[in-house]
């Protein structure tokens, strides 16, 4: 066991004065969406894979085929068929810009998204070549070269808690109503905090969807009335992760430990 002073977690973090977010127009709550487009780059024999997805679907406890697994198939392909365009539809009318978390391989395979995606003004946010588990990789298979001249940037945490992949786990959210209330309640939370009347502490609302989870019909409308719900208050800055990003790095430089 590591000594206490080499302990390689942080369970500290700020503690109880985190710094003031500062969000512009002086916000009270940054609510940050990110949109998974991940259909198509998921574990498949087709890919080279030693078996199928057996993740975050409408089959919870999915048992991995050493074939081609066509129900698993035809699932993740309406996110990518149907799923996609409702979201990006809604996302259009509310007038609501969005983070894309795009596998690359995934992406390529339907230009005509990324079309849409960068014409809508949402941001596309590296998420791997492929939708596979990078825990075990090596750091030499690991390594990205940057060709764009874009300067990488790591944006955390993404959270599992406001998101709809608990559709897909056992007790998770079973209806649409429940989605709503959640994400409700949490906004609630979180907005009453950042109150400059009361502890004034700003935070920021990360929600997670996916093309094929959260573009079922049922499950959009209660997106779309989360939506509705959050333009009734003032004070609320709906922004993209890069945008968060940029404010914090200009508000709250790094500066190294002495």
């Amino acid at each position: 066991m590591p000594p206490m002073d080499r302990y390689p977690r942080d369970l500290i973090g700020y503690g109880a004065h985190p710094p003031h977010a500062r969000w512009p127009g002086g916000a009270r709550i940054a609510v940050q969406i990110v949109l998974n487009y991940e259909e198509g780059s998921e574990n498949s024999v087709l890919h080279g894979d030693a078996a199928s997805e057996t993740f975050l679907s409408e089959i919870i406890g999915a048992q991995p085929f050493a074939m081609r697994h066509l129900s698993m198939e035809s699932l993740y392909e309406y996110g990518s068929r149907a799923g996609l365009w409702r979201l990006l539809r809604l996302f259009r009318e509310r007038r609501i810009p969005v983070t894309i978390f795009g596998v690359a391989m995934a992406l390529e395979r339907n230009p005509a998204a990324v079309a849409v995606m960068l014409e809508d003004g949402h941001e596309i946010a590296s998420h791997g070549w492929r939708w596979i588990s990078y825990q075990q990789m090596d750091e030499k298979t690991d390594e990205v070269e940057t060709k764009s001249g874009v300067k990488p940037h790591l944006v955390v945490p993404y959270t599992l808690d406001t998101n709809d992949m608990r559709f897909a786990t056992p007790q998770g959210f079973n209806s649409g109503g429940q989605f709503f209330a959640y994400l409700r309640d949490a906004f609630n939370v979180l907005y009453t905090e950042g109150d400059p009347a009361g502890l004034d502490a700003p935070k920021m609302l990360s929600i997670g969807l996916h093309c094929r989870i959260a573009g079922r019909p049922g499950r959009l409308a209660a997106l779309a009335r989360f939506l509705d719900y959050i333009r009734n208050h003032d004070a609320v800055w709906i922004a993209r992760r890069i945008d968060i990003a940029r404010h914090w790095l200009a508000v709250h430089p790094y500066a190294a430990k002495t």
